[in-house]
Parts: C-alpha cells; sequence; structure tokens
C-alpha cells in the first residue's frame, strides 16, 4: 500500500508518519468544516427562493447539531471496531450524497431531513472525535499541539470556504457553492482512502516520542455491541464531577461558537447593513486568528494548568460576545471584535481533551470526550434555535448574545472546580 512505502521513505528522513496522520485529518476536517458552516451563507438565499422563515431553517440547523453531538461517542466506538479509515470514508459518503440530494430539495420538511438528520449524523461521524482520537493513538509527545493543528483546521475551513462560498452563492447561486462543496469532499475521501491507516502499529511504528523499540501490538478487538461501549463508557464517567464540569463548560462553548457565530452572524450583519460578502470575510478573519489562537493553545495545554486555561478562555470569549453590541458594527468595531473573539474561538478543545486523557486514561478518551462533545453540539442547537427564534420574535439577535456571554462567564468560574489530575477511572 502507498501508506506502509510513504512510511518507510519517512522514516529514512528521521519524519514519523504521525505527521501524515495529522495533514490528512487536518484535511478532512477542513473540508467539514466548511460543510459544517456552510448554511450560515445560505440562510438569506434560501429565505429569498423558498419563503422559510430564520425559525424554519435554525430549527433544521438545530437538528443537525444535535445528531452531530450525539453520534461523536457512538463515531468514537466505530472508530475502534472498525478503524479511522473505514469510519471517515463512510461519513464523507454520508454527507456528500445528502449534499447532493438538497440540491433538488424544494419543501422546508427536505432541508430537515438532509441538511438535518442526514448531515448531522455524516458530520458527527467524525466531529472533533477523529482529531481526538489521531492525538491520543498516534502521539506521545505534542499531543497539545498535535490537538491544537487539527482543531484550528475548524477556523482555517472558515477562512477557505465562507468568503469563497458566499461570493459563489451572490454570483451564481446557492446551488453552484454546495457543488463546491460536494467536489471538496470527494478529494477528502480519495486522500483519506490512500493514506489514513488506524494505529502506529499498521506501518510498524510506536507512537511519536515513545521509545520503545518494537511496534505496540493492536488492542483486543472489541466483540460487544458498539451502543453497549458508549453508554458504559457514559456510565462510568457519569459518577464523576470532572465529567460533567467539562459537559458543561463545553456545552457552553458551543451554545457560544458553533450555534450562535457561525450560524447567525452573517444574517445579523445584514440587519446591520453589512452585505454578505464583507460578513463572511468577517468569519473569515476570525479564522485567521483562530488559526494560531487554537495551535498556541495546544502548544499552552502541554505546558499549563489547563483548568485557568479554560478559566481564560471562556472569561475572555464571555467578554467579547458582552462587548459586541456596542461596536456599533462600525469597520473598526467589527475589527476589534474579529480579533479578540477569533482568538479565542476554538482554543478551549486542546485544555479540555487534554483533561479529559488525564482523567480518564488515553483508551478511553476519545469515547469520553466524544459525551462531552455531545455537550457541546447540544449547547450549538440550543443557540442556534434560540437565536432564529429570538430573531424572528424580537426581530434582533442581540438577547441571544448577551445571553451567551454570561454563559462564558459562568464557565469560566466553574472550570476552576475541576480536581487536580488523579489516577484515570479505571474502564
Amino acid at each position: 500500500m502507498i501508506s506502509s512505502w510513504l512510511s518507510a521513505a519517512l522514516t529514512r528522513r528521521n519524519i514519523h508518519y504521525g505527521w501524515v496522520m495529522v495533514a490528512v485529518t487536518f484535511l478532512t476536517a477542513l473540508i467539514t468544516a466548511g460543510t459544517v458552516g456552510a448554511p450560515g451563507v445560505f440562510i438569506v438565499p434560501l429565505q429569498q427562493e423558498f419563503g422559510w422563515s430564520t425559525a424554519e431553517i435554525s430549527s433544521a440547523l438545530s437538528i443537525r447539531f444535535i445528531l452531530f453531538g450525539l453520534m461523536a461517542p457512538f463515531a468514537a466506538a466505530l472508530m475502534n471496531r472498525y478503524g479511522l479509515r473505514n469510519v471517515t470514508l463512510s461519513a464523507l459518503l454520508i454527507v456528500g450524497c445528502a449534499l447532493m440530494s438538497s440540491l433538488l430539495m424544494t419543501q422546508v420538511w427536505q432541508l430537515m431531513l438532509l441538511w438535518g438528520v442526514v448531515i448531522g449524523i455524516g458530520t458527527g461521524m467524525t466531529a472533533l472525535v477523529l482529531g481526538a482520537t489521531v492525538a491520543t493513538r498516534w502521539f506521545t509527545a505534542r499531543r497539545g499541539l498535535v490537538l491544537g493543528i487539527l482543531t484550528a483546521s475548524v477556523a482555517t475551513g472558515q477562512l477557505l470556504f465562507l468568503p469563497l462560498l458566499a461570493s459563489v452563492t451572490e454570483k451564481m447561486g446557492w446551488r453552484i457553492a454546495l457543488s463546491l462543496v460536494c467536489v471538496m469532499l470527494a478529494l477528502a475521501a480519495f486522500a483519506v482512502l490512500l493514506v489514513m491507516r488506524d494505529r502506529p502499529g499498521d506501518v510498524g511504528l510506536r507512537p511519536f516520542g515513545d521509545e520503545g523499540k518494537e511496534p505496540l501490538p493492536p488492542p483486543a478487538p472489541s466483540s460487544g455491541p458498539i451502543v453497549t461501549a458508549a453508554l458504559g463508557t457514559l456510565r462510568d464517567a457519569a459518577r464523576t464531577k470532572a465529567f460533567w464540569i467539562l459537559f458543561v463548560t463545553f456545552f457552553i462553548c458551543g451554545a457560544s461558537t458553533n450555534g450562535l457565530i457561525q450560524v447567525h452572524l452573517i444574517p445579523m450583519c445584514l440587519d446591520f447593513g453589512i452585505p454578505q460578502i464583507q460578513a463572511a470575510s468577517l468569519l473569515a478573519a476570525m479564522g485567521v486568528f483562530d488559526l494560531f489562537g487554537t495551535m498556541f493553545s495546544g502548544w499552552l495545554s502541554d505546558r499549563y494548568d489547563n483548568r485557568w486555561l479554560l478559566f481564560w478562555y471562556y472569561g475572555l470569549r464571555g467578554l467579547s460576545l458582552l462587548m459586541l453590541p456596542f461596536t456599533d458594527f462600525s469597520f473598526y468595531g467589527l475589527s476589534l471584535f474579529a480579533m479578540f473573539y477569533g482568538l479565542d474561538w476554538i482554543a478551549t478543545v486542546p485544555p479540555t481533551v487534554r483533561l479529559t486523557a488525564q482523567r480518564f486514561g488515553p483508551e478511553r478518551a476519545n469515547l469520553v470526550f466524544g459525551w462531552i462533545f455531545t455537550g457541546h453540539q447540544l449547547g450549538a442547537a440550543f443557540a442556534a434555535f434560540g437565536a432564529g427564534l429570538s430573531r424572528t420574535a424580537l426581530a434582533t439577535y442581540l438577547p441571544a448574545f448577551f445571553l451567551a456571554g454570561a454563559l462564558c462567564v459562568v464557565a469560566a468560574l466553574i472550570a476552576l472546580a475541576i480536581s487536580r489530575a488523579g489516577k484515570p477511572v479505571a474502564a
């Protein structure tokens, strides 16, 4: 296979194959992030073509966010059973088929089925769990940095895709823009097929930073049901205070990022007379800052107390959201917000994953993080629907932004209640 040849060639140059895994996972997550963020560009065109309300479209996106999160722990169990490559390819195929089918939709129930249910399941089969699994399986050293890089792919996806999709949508329509996303998904699937492998032992290696001489043997394959593995992990983790603190803080993380900014910032900017392409460029600018902020967060999480990192990240994010309505949506005010908020957008992920691995062990880290990520997406669904309802009922998004800012302050305070690292919870 090409992966074996490539691994041997890289080893001769003293380069670990884990970095190839980082590259292909980054590409997959980048394109998936563009898929997840695209509806923020399409809300207004769909309203104009079909007459659907913001609340109706937001309902479909809320379904997607919920399933996106609920799939995460089961995706981790699927990866443990069937392998990273098989699950990732299946996810890309499901999402691509749903997007191609949605080119023909004319009814709001079709939007809810395709963009809500099917894409929610498909994107949830990888999500952040894929990056967490690659980092914990393939890296012993520099794990926080790898998590930062892979998490930053979400920001890079916005940077590359949203302004492009907004421009294509404005000039040629949302269907052409959506077709472009399908082409990119096919590219990611081809890369995964060629080079993604499940574990370092598959290419005769140990994890990066592991000084052992022989490849680690693969763990005994699980023969139990996928649902049992996922629910059993939830049962054990739910007995700990650390799990619930991480779950609640990540709920607030989702409510203050994906569900609010990613979905509703562009429509809110339009309410204030800011053109769609300029608003999408604002999201892209956040992506630039988040790319560096999240990578730096990964570096910090290898060196400092992750509880205090979460305290500062949530606190600063809350202040930026509370500040936004007072910027008067001027160029200067929005630029300042994009920089301040962007640096912090997804910086919470590396310390959250590291805290999960510390308290539940590397073998169960992806399953436990899957359930914590479910909280993230429930928060995103809460904000996506709530902000859309606020816009429909009150003709303004501002109450949703004030609430999200206040919740972030709460998250900052409760993050410090996580106890210091102790013995991992037994399987």
